[in-house]
């Protein structure tokens, strides 16, 4: 097990950047996806090689990245006999970067621990386009030695990359990340409906308050698509945002914490689900206000 081998797994919208960064940063990287083509497209790109199943991509390797879908998704690539724990060598580090629950990290924690490898829940924010640009976000669990050794090739994707607390700390963080996320882009989708209403120049309206109080990245880079009604342009969509804020409110009902906002706007991402958008931007919640 050398220090520079690493295994990626899932190579969707975000993986398969991370993944490339990951091997521009000097790490040799085997990746596995479950449509084997994109594994070898991703080879053709960036060299390194593809495996048949997680646990051939995570043999030898000293770092092991995952980022699928769900939680099932997870266990279906972390556990079992051919999954990646199954086939890490002791004392190799294991980070997830799905965004997923505080409870499946805890016991692919466990998983790890048994067969001594280290675990982080390291969960991403900036969407396709941080991920693209290599400045996500992420928000990491687990212990500090852990952290050390797989920051370096955490770092190659990310911009921001912190210790948050010990294993779950990274989930928690980024449910928190998500109920401020809607609630600003509700706000935003609410407020480019009332200045149209109003009969004012959206984008001039854009343009004054983003120098003020009302400033945010959703305003900087969202603003003029929600103007424009343009909500199918590949950024995060309805369904992964519904996926994510179910996560957020089965935690709340756990912790007692309270996030009537968030319940609301849950409601309004399925009722886009109902008529069939869900592949849409997660700003399409602006849609729902068209006839208002």
């Amino acid at each position: 097990m050398t220090a520079t081998k690493a295994a990626f797994i899932g190579l969707g919208n975000m993986g398969y950047p991370m993944a490339g960064h990951l091997a521009k940063g000097g790490y040799e990287v085997t990746v596995y996806n479950r449509t084997r083509s994109k594994a070898d497209a991703w080879v053709k790109e960036y060299g390194g090689s593809a495996a048949d199943t997680p646990g051939k991509a995570a043999a030898g390797a000293a770092l092991v990245f995952t980022c699928v879908g769900n939680d099932d998704d997870l266990r279906s690539v972390a556990l079992g006999s051919d999954g990646v724990i199954a086939s890490m060598s002791p004392g190799a580090v294991y980070g997830d970067h799905t965004t997923a629950s505080g409870s499946v990290a805890r016991e692919l924690a466990a998983a790890a621990k048994e067969r001594g490898v280290g675990f982080l829940d390291a969960p991403v924010s900036g969407g396709q386009e941080g991920a693209q640009k290599g400045i996500l976000t992420i928000m990491v669990g687990g212990d500090e030695e852990t952290f050390a050794k797989a920051e370096p090739g955490m770092k190659c994707y990310g911009r921001a990359v912190t210790l948050m607390g010990p294993v779950g700390s990274g989930q928690l963080t980024k449910m928190v990340n998500q109920i401020c996320c809607v609630g600003i882009i509700q706000g935003l989708a609410e407020g480019m409906n009332f200045a149209r209403k109003a009969g004012l120049d959206a984008r001039k309206v854009v343009d004054v308050i983003s120098k003020g109080a009302a400033q945010s990245w959703q305003m900087e880079n969202r603003a003029l698509t929600i103007i424009d009604r343009n909500f199918d342009f590949g950024g995060f969509a309805v369904d992964w945002m519904r996926k994510d804020l179910r996560i957020v409110l089965a935690e709340a009902r756990e912790n007692g914490a309270k996030v009537p906002l968030t319940t609301m706007i849950e409601g309004f991402y399925k009722e886009l689900q109902d008529r069939g958008e869900g592949r849409l931007d997660n700003t399409a919640l602006a849609r729902l206000l068209e006839d208002c």
